[in-house]
């Protein structure tokens, strides 16, 4: 049985404190979709996370279903160019 939550991920990042934690593959990019979003909106994506709002809450959950789209569109274009290459 184990004792914390996760105790070999928290050995493992103790061990060395340059090794940043693991993240999923398309983290980065749902980010930067994020950011382009609220850009294109007129806000600064910093500023507006620092902000505790109604209105700052709405924005950045628009902004997760925005790249929430974008990275669903992109992973469908994957598959298909794979099944295309793959001969399915």
């Amino acid at each position: 049985m184990l004792s914390g939550a996760f105790p070999i991920c928290d050995t493992i990042r103790g061990m060395d404190p340059d090794v940043p934690p693991l993240e999923e593959p398309l983290a980065e990019l749902e980010r930067r979709l994020i950011d382009e979003y609220l850009r294109r909106q007129g806000h600064d994506p910093d500023a507006l996370r620092a902000r505790h709002d109604d209105a700052a809450r709405k924005l950045l959950a628009e902004a997760s279903v925005y790249a929430a789209t974008k990275l669903t569109e992109i992973e469908s274009r994957s598959h298909y160019v794979r099944n295309l290459h793959d001969g399915h």
